[in-house]
């Protein structure tokens, strides 16, 4: 599966917003322009029929990637390619819309109040032209309905009479009905409850192996991406700090930043045993730090730290842009007590 061609690549993808206050007022106080680097030069690679998970802190540029990679946003510079083609190209994002689908974070916000759930699902399929009739379209309905695990008599509710878990599953739902390849999944389980989480993941586990489907999956959770990624990618700052496979990534963490969030993951087992939380505050990524972003709360900086910023490089078979790591000064940190507990 790993030596499978990609189906979807991100080279040097950044993303910048101009959040400047009006020209007047920045005359008045002679004041510059102020630029908002929600995502600052990150590359990787898909291979068709796999996840790859993206986690960071809330605010490093995880769902601002999301929505670059269907094109809901226009990369400031680097290219988003799906399949092969760049999707700067007005005619390939119009070919390939089709094929790469989102499932938003919010289920409550992401399904129209005002329709029923059969025209809900079937707005791609009308909207693609796939199916012609109506009794095909509702017939598709009804299969969908019943992929997700709802029953097809619920095409004619409103979204306001299920649950969060029901309504996530009828985003998936109308996210699968124009037959994608591709999926973004930005956050599918931060708004619903644990129990209801597991059930979610499973389902979208189950429909990967069913139907060959590529997952970009966005979380904050690490817990929850170890269930269905292949290979994680940690992000900080609107860059990648660490890029490895999952069981890598679990079993020997490099990054200080990464070491840091596995901290945060409970653990009943480790109850009573001292932590070593991330000090200080995430930056703002209007005036980011220099040389290394995660250096002002990193606790292996050094003077290049400050200067130098790292780039992603090899580190075993992960990916790590940390000059502690390339030096060998990591073993002066601690592994996380969640790694330690399990070897």
């Amino acid at each position: 599966m790993a030596d499978a061609p990609p189906m979807f690549e991100a080279r040097n993808l950044a993303r910048h917003f101009d959040v400047s206050r009006p020209l007047l007022q920045r005359i008045v106080s002679r004041e510059g322009k102020r630029t908002l680097r929600a995502v600052d030069g990150i590359s990787f690679a898909i291979p068709k029929g796999t996840t790859l998970s993206l986690v960071g802190e809330s605010g490093c540029g995880k769902s601002t990637v999301a929505r670059l990679c269907v094109g809901l946003y226009t990369p400031t510079a680097g290219a988003v390619v799906f399949d092969g083609r760049d999707l700067a190209e007005a005619r390939a994002l119009a070919d390939q819309r089709r094929r790469m689908q989102m499932i938003f974070q919010d289920p409550y916000a992401s399904l129209n109040p005002r329709w029923r759930v059969g025209d809900i699902i079937a707005e791609p399929i009308r909207a693609f032209g796939l199916i012609g009739t109506r009794a095909e379209q509702d017939n598709r309905v009804a299969e969908l309905l019943t992929q997700v695990g709802l029953s097809p008599l619920d095409r004619v509710k409103f979204p306001h009479e299920f649950s969060g878990g029901q309504r996530q599953r009828i985003s998936i739902a109308r996210a699968l009905s124009s037959n994608p390849e591709f999926l973004v999944c930005d956050e599918p389980t931060s708004a619903l409850d644990v129990s209801v989480q597991a059930q979610i993941l499973n389902l979208m586990k189950e429909l990967q192996q069913r139907l060959n489907l590529t997952f970009l999956f966005i979380s904050h959770n690490l817990a929850v991406v170890r269930q269905v990624s292949d290979r994680i990618g940690v992000m900080y700052l609107g860059r990648l700090a660490e890029l490895a496979p999952a069981e890598t990534l679990f079993r020997t963490p490099r990054h200080p930043y990464t070491r840091a969030l596995m901290e945060a993951i409970p653990d009943l087992e480790m109850t009573g045993r001292e932590r070593i939380p991330v000090g200080g505050e995430v930056p703002s990524p209007i005036t980011p730090p220099s040389g290394c972003a995660f250096h002002p709360r990193c606790p292996l900086a050094n003077d290049r730290c400050k200067r130098e910023r790292p780039e992603l490089k090899p580190a075993g078979d992960a990916m790590v842009a940390c000059h502690a790591v390339e030096e060998g000064r990591d073993d002066a940190m601690p592994m996380p007590a969640i790694v330690r507990s399990a070897a």
